[in-house]
């Protein structure tokens, strides 16, 4: 197990901002920042990362914590796997007492999927490094595409043997089990016997963006005619190939950096640019690209390249991507490569300087691209031209911001020598077939909702006002627990006359401890047992604590409170998502008058306690109307008093909490 020494190290040294910043791209937001979410697909941001708070919050999912709940929950990490990963990113030493025979058998299905994957690229790439057969084979091969022995360690090449189960019996040897080699698809389990999928052929790991290895490519190096020339991991618990591409984990930064990605097919395309100083350049891996991919980039930056090699034939079919990447709202760009080349090729015998001025130059926006490569096609045919016109009306349909609709109908206009007036009405016609079909299923969806609702009848909640306030005391107590404010207390005092009425005196407390005080004097026990149980967590926090850290506090708070912590915590960052100071809207502030807040909510509380007896009251009169009711009326317009009272001190009109 890691010591408690060193998650301590851990948590005061990680930064939110730049661990999730390596997955997402975040920008300024005042004191905050703020992106796309992860979880969900949207387009305009609602993810938040608190530097000061060191909290993060997706307002779109309802997920949110810390950076270890984020790696969780991103990554799928476990705890430790989380805190091992932020250790490696801050180069702190792990120290960890030894793990039980328990604690081992604990390790869940993904996970020991996880280790037997580290065990196969450790394997692989040990394999190509040190046996006659690695080096001869898959070394000589990596060599002979121009790959230094840097880059294979950087990407962890390595090499399958020829054997039919070396790999097996190497990792059952070890202790993995067979159930965890088959599961992630390393070995094949047939009429009792089991034998390695990725046999002779040199092997490319394939990793998440935190560098978890997920999957592999094999490429066999034979010509073995009846053999495929690569062999992928299948689909499994912990690899998804529609959701995961090449490089991402290398690429991360410098696409951040540079808010740009270059999109390759294969392998080969990244490993090479890389090696020539490109860092910004991911592959779908030779799969058509697919539109969790594309949000995967999109949380990077917005602005895509697509590089095609100088094959005409399969330009057509590449093309198609784009329109998936239009419909995320993305930029897209597309270079190609003189005839006969890739770019593992281009960029292996092209100087950094050039192969940078190269991609620049001849880096053009989707709509002159898809009008060059088309208008080959259709030359003088006039029904060919009009097909491709529609083509590329299309793909501009697929673009949600209007403005830029528009700008890309004028620029096919003046490419196509074509009215602008046409090519609007033709573009009017797509949108509002697409809005017709759209408004087509949600009526169908809508009926289907209907039919559920007759079956299943629902009451219309009534808003729960107690759990509001509730709420409203735990949110005070995380913000402004700690700060001394001045309070008026009110006493009971005899004028006089002999007649009991209010007073009021000022005295300074702590925010927590005016609000433990108060609760304490009406004998009030918080109704939600989530409250109830943070509530008691903080107040005794405090009182343990001289200062509050919301950093300090959330790396002891129980897993059960952590969610609803940051909820709360998070809630009033909502405010910069909305941006209202641009739009001239004054947000007020809580913190301009805590003590005017807390005693607001404190008094309302009462209030609502308050109209509940008197409710309680009423309706023991109501049961017993032969009775002498005369006390509990008294009782009850003593209560009314006080509901009287609290809405003069909140300067409301008097009401009733029903």
């Amino acid at each position: 197990m890691i010591t408690k020494a060193t998650i301590d190290t851990v948590f005061e040294t990680a930064r939110v901002e730049e661990v999730i910043g390596d997955f997402v791209q975040l920008k300024r937001a005042g004191s905050n920042f703020k992106g796309l979410s992860p979880f969900s697909d949207e387009r305009s941001p609602s993810f938040m990362v608190s530097p000061v708070k060191q909290i993060w919050k997706d307002f779109s999912s309802g997920k949110g914590g810390n950076v270890v709940a984020f790696l969780m929950e991103h990554e799928h990490f476990t705890y430790p796997e989380a805190i091992r990963y932020l250790a490696k990113k801050y180069n702190i030493e792990i120290e960890e007492t030894e793990q039980s025979q328990e604690e081992k058998a604990n390790s869940d299905v993904r996970e020991s999927m996880f280790l037997v994957s580290e065990f196969a690229k450790n394997y692989f790439h040990d394999v190509l490094l040190n046996t006659e057969e690695g080096k001869a084979i898959g070394y000589s091969y990596f060599k002979e595409r121009g790959f230094t022995a840097e880059t294979i360690k950087k990407f962890s090449l390595g090499f399958s043997p020829e054997s039919w189960d070396a790999f097996t019996k190497e990792a059952l040897g070890k202790g993995y089990k067979l159930e965890f080699l088959e599961s992630t698809g390393f070995t094949i389990v047939k009429d009792d016997r089991h034998f390695d999928r990725f046999r002779g052929r040199v092997m490319f790991p394939i990793q998440s963006m935190s560098g978890r290895t997920v999957g592999f490519g094999g490429r066999i190096l034979t010509n073995d005619k009846k053999a495929a020339k690569y062999v992928n991991s299948p689909e499994s618990e912990i690899y998804h190939k529609s959701k995961v591409l090449y490089g991402i984990n290398h690429a991360k930064q410098a696409i951040a950096k540079l808010n740009n990605c270059f999109l390759v097919e294969g392998y080969t395309d990244v490993i090479q640019f890389h090696q020539a100083g490109i860092e910004n350049v991911v592959a779908s891996s030779g799969t058509a690209l697919t539109p969790d991919q594309i949000r995967l980039i999109n949380r990077l930056t917005k602005n895509i390249t697509v590089l095609f090699d100088g094959d005409a034939a399969g330009l057509r079919a590449s093309v198609r991507g784009i329109d998936l990447i239009l419909e995320e709202g993305m930029n897209v760009k597309v270079c190609t490569f003189p005839e006969g080349e890739d770019p593992d090729s281009f960029a292996r015998k092209t100087p950094y300087e050039q192969l940078i001025a190269y991609l620049d130059e001849n880096s053009r926006d989707f709509i002159q691209f898809k009008a060059s490569l088309l208008m080959d096609e259709a030359k003088n045919d006039p029904i060919k031209k009009a097909d491709l016109i529609r083509d590329m009306v299309t793909s501009i349909s697929k673009i949600p911001d209007r403005i830029r609709r528009e700008i890309y109908i004028q620029e096919c206009s003046r490419i196509m020598d074509i009215s602008e007036q046409v090519l609007v009405s033709t573009l009017a016609q797509m949108v509002q077939k697409d809005l017709g079909d759209l408004a087509k299923k949600q009526k169908q969806e809508q009926q289907a909702f209907e039919v559920i609702r007759e079956e299943y009848p629902q009451e219309v909640e009534k808003v729960d006002i107690l759990y509001g306030l509730e709420r409203k005391i735990i949110e005070i107590l995380l913000l402004y627990g700690n700060i001394e404010e001045e309070f008026e207390d009110v006493l009971l005092k005899t004028n006089d006359e002999g007649e009991v009425e209010f007073a009021t005196e000022k005295h300074t407390y702590k925010v927590h401890q005016r609000v433990f005080l108060s609760l304490q004097e009406d004998e009030v026990e918080l109704a939600n047992e989530l409250f109830r149980g943070i509530y008691n967590d903080l107040i005794t926090y405090f009182q343990q604590n001289e200062t509050f850290s919301t950093e300090q506090y959330l790396m002891q708070l129980p897993t059960e409170f952590a969610q609803e912590v940051t909820d709360i915590l998070m809630e009033d960052e909502k405010m910069t998502l909305h941006n209202w100071e641009a739009q001239n809207i004054i947000v007020k502030q809580k913190n301009h008058s805590i003590a005017q807040y807390v005693s607001e909510t404190i008094l309302t509380m009462r209030w609502y306690l308050v109209d509940r007896i008197i409710e309680e009251l009423k309706a023991a009169i109501s049961q017993e109307k032969e009775a002498d009711n005369s006390e509990v009326l008294s009782t009850a317009m003593d209560y009314y008093k006080l509901i009287n009272f609290f809405s003069t001190k909140l300067g409301r009109v008097m009401s009733r909490y029903h």
